[in-house]
């Protein structure tokens, strides 16, 4: 029994680092720009959006191309935001392996 109770004891430790990695995972912001500029998307990296910015001169452009630029934008960020976590959790998970599951 003693294999379980240092089972248990890396399963605290393990949640703790996600812990602080998601805390600090918040704290990070990532940057995306499309159309040269004309759309800046800040989102976090537990993939919070933080904030929009147009240019006003863009949104004299075709609706059309507005709307593909922005989706674009957000879907970049969401992905480099997904990115960062999942990397982040890869490197705190690797470290835990149970013996005889993998």
């Amino acid at each position: 029994m003693a294999g379980v109770g240092k089972l248990l004891k890396q399963a605290q430790k393990m949640q703790r680092q996600i812990e602080t990695m998601q805390t600090e995972i918040e704290k990070r912001e990532i940057d995306i720009s499309r159309g040269g500029g004309a759309v800046q998307v800040k989102i976090n990296g537990a993939g919070k959006f933080l904030a929009l910015k147009l240019d006003p001169e863009f949104l004299k452009e075709d609706p059309r191309l507005i709307e593909e630029t922005i989706v674009g934008a957000v879907q970049e960020a969401a992905a480099k935001a997904k990115e960062l976590h999942d990397g982040e959790m890869e490197r705190i998970s690797s470290a835990f392996q149970v013996p005889g599951m993998f």
